[in-house]
């Protein structure tokens, strides 16, 4: 079994530092390859991650051509001749975001069988939204021995009303509607980054989307779409990740190629602690003293609040900022777990249902601690590289799912951190 081990307490970040594309885009953009009926979609700028594989085997085992050029970055997918309607269970049920071939299957055959998505360690994701707007648009829906199977010998265009902006329900609404008869309005729609990646792939299939970014999305279905190119919009979320590691070490880091309108709502949250973050040229620059940076609160949001993603990992940085600072957790119930391990390091905190008290600048201690989500990974290791001694972080299959080479970074840019195989 691996393990990530820092030798932590002087480490100060300094350099450069590359992101890849990112994991919550590109999911959903391969879900989408399952709609073109001729071409080859090639996407680019795809991230080597074990979700990315896991995704590949599901549109693969639809009798789908894919094609992972790791060297490239690059999936070729065609998806061109008839395609199977039921998802492999074998990797639907490694992955819950392989719930969005839902849709797009549907649209294409006129049925689509998928087990329903296991448990998940950070809290229920409820797929309600995702049937309900495909009821509305005509879909027949059952649900037995596990597997959702859903029937439409044509979609129809509808208008539906999200009651939360669901990232997921709203890319398999979204890619259903792209071939419904007439047209879909759907409101209160996820306004993330990578909604809008999806629409600008689908518009270049031939498509006719409008209005991602905004509450409200327009999807005018046309009979058919084809194969595209498009590049995978870049990862905020390790983005930020990075700009917090500069934070808590008191480092000097250049994020390259970061957006900087996709990580406002971190930007700000760093910028009200004392952090100098500043757009450059290249990306983005963290630089900060953790001596003069100041406690804050911090409420997690749908886009274009402060992403839940990011939440565990700012808790580290919360953790050596001197003084109070106050988490609070709206979208999943359980992602504080993060916070039992980091008491092992040393860390002083109160759980109250929702919110999280973080007791900042005390003294952190090296610690065996164990992963308990993907973000949680990352968290545990920025945490030992501040903490005095050794660190280890086990359990790093969450890790891999959605950072590439993290601890390779992290040494280019200072850090004493290997990993090492253990028995």
């Amino acid at each position: 079994m691996d393990k990530i081990i820092i030798e932590g307490g002087n480490t100060r970040l300094q350099g450069e530092v590359t992101i890849e594309g990112a994991k919550n885009a590109v999911l959903p953009l391969l879900a989408a390859t399952i709609l073109p009926v001729e071409g080859k979609t090639v996407l680019k700028n795809v991230p080597i991650l074990s979700d990315v594989f896991t995704m590949n085997h599901v549109v693969r085992g639809l009798n789908i051509a894919v094609d992972f050029d790791e060297a490239l970055n690059q999936v070729t997918v065609d998806a061109t001749g008839a395609i199977l309607d039921t998802a492999p269970y074998e990797y639907v049920s490694q992955m819950r975001a392989s719930i969005v071939v839902l849709g797009p299957i549907l649209a294409r055959n006129g049925h689509a069988k998928v087990s329903m998505p296991g448990g998940c360690t950070i809290g229920s994701r409820p797929i309600d939204l995702h049937l309900k707007g495909l009821e509305a648009m005509g879909a027949s829906i059952h649900q037995e021995g596990g597997d959702i199977s859903a029937t439409a010998e044509k979609l129809k265009g509808a208008h539906f009303y999200m009651d939360f902006p669901s990232v997921g329900a709203t890319q398999n609404l979204m890619m259903a509607a792209t071939l419904a008869e007439g047209t879909t309005v759907l409101e209160n729609v996820a306004r993330e980054p990578e909604i809008v990646d999806l629409a600008n792939l689908l518009n270049k299939m031939g498509a006719r989307v409008s209005g991602a970014g905004t509450e409200t999305l327009t999807i005018r279905g046309v009979a058919e779409l084809h194969g595209a190119e498009h590049n995978v919009v870049q990862d905020r979320i390790e983005a930020g990740t990075f700009m917090v590691a500069a934070a808590m070490t008191s480092g000097n880091v250049l994020i390259k190629d970061a957006v900087w309108e996709h990580n406002r709502p971190l930007i700000s949250k760093l910028r009200e602690m004392g952090v100098d973050v500043r757009e450059e040229e290249a990306g983005i620059r963290v630089k900060s003293d953790i001596s003069k940076l100041k406690p804050v609160t911090v409420k997690t949001l749908p886009h274009p609040g402060f992403p839940t993603d990011m939440q565990a990992q700012f808790t580290a940085l919360m953790a050596v900022v001197k003084g109070e600072s106050t988490m609070i957790e709206t979208v999943f119930e359980n992602r504080f777990q993060h916070l039992e391990e980091m008491r092992r390091m040393g860390l002083h905190s109160e759980i109250l249902r929702d919110t999280a008290m973080i007791h900042g600048g005390q003294r952190l201690q090296g610690a065996q601690v164990m992963s308990t989500d993907l973000r949680a990974s990352a968290a545990l290791i920025l945490t030992g590289l501040v903490a005095q001694g050794q660190t280890k972080v086990g359990q790093l299959s969450h890790l891999d799912r959605g950072y590439y080479q993290f601890h390779e970074k992290l040494a280019q840019l200072g850090a004493d951190i290997r990993r090492e195989s253990e028995d």
